[in-house]
């Protein structure tokens, strides 16, 4: 007993220094230092007030300890023996460890894209959704506040990729942190874009920081969480998205 509690406490440290460096560093970065030179990438011309970041912080703390839960109850209970985990990472060619991040990438945006969507049918919005769209101008303290309920569905689709996709602990541990990491990028509410990104192919494929913001001006379109593949498909995606981005991208390195 004593064992089992001292990987809670430790998953959950680590959890915790993860979101104070990937979330709070960046919050320091652009809402408290801000130059003159991050203004001009900022996506919303208002900020969010302590009260935003207050609720923000609060309902994070929750995602923290749930996503503890998880992380133990797949990694060391016996429901492991029903996984694909393996131990030895010499079982898979270790090549395999970041194919199977990306892997998990896709699987994760179509299970979001899809529970997303259904987040926002009017008779579940407000029961599940509603505390994630309370941030109207997100930061980076908004990419782990969500509801109890909305907290287990975003976690459930970890149970479901190790299942069925075999999985190294530090695979494990690489999708959840790039996974945050684009996560807190998406809700930063500044673009960090690179210039060049416009006129490549990544554009076309992958998500920015303006993307899901005007998820959270909007409220509607936009739901995909890394890629802008299902929402294109679908035909979700905001009609104002490149015309927003490039508004703030003009206005960060000029026409």
């Amino acid at each position: 007993m004593q064992e089992d509690f001292e990987k809670i406490v430790r998953i959950f440290s680590i959890s915790t220094i993860r979101y104070i460096l990937f979330a709070g560093i960046p919050f320091v970065l652009y809402y408290v230092i801000s130059s003159s030179k991050s203004h001009k990438a900022k996506i919303q011309g208002k900020l969010a007030n302590k009260q935003d970041y207050k609720r923000e912080l609060a309902y994070s703390l929750q995602m923290i300890f749930v996503t503890t839960l998880i992380g133990y109850f797949i990694l060391f209970t016996p429901f492991t023996a029903y996984t694909k985990i393996y131990q030895d990472v010499n079982e898979y060619p270790i090549w395999w460890i970041s194919i199977s991040v990306f892997i998990c990438l896709i699987i994760h945006d179509t299970y979001f894209y899809w529970m997303h969507r259904l987040l926002h049918h009017p008779k579940i919005f407000m029961l599940v959704h509603l505390v994630h769209h309370k941030s109207t101008n997100p930061s980076p303290f908004t990419s782990y506040s969500f509801s109890l309920l909305e907290t287990i569905a975003e976690n459930a689709v970890i149970i479901l990729i190790v299942l069925f996709l075999p999985m190294h602990k530090l695979g494990i541990i690489l999708f959840v942190l790039v996974g945050f990491i684009i996560n807190v990028y998406g809700h930063l509410g500044y673009e960090t874009a690179p210039k060049w990104l416009r006129n490549s192919f990544l554009f076309e494929i992958i998500n920015t920081s303006v993307y899901h913001n005007l998820h959270h001006s909007k409220f509607k379109g936009n739901y995909g969480l890394y890629f802008r593949i299902w929402d294109r498909i679908c035909k979700t995606e905001n009609p104002d998205y490149m015309k927003e981005y490039d508004r703030i991208q003009a206005n960060r390195f000029g026409k």
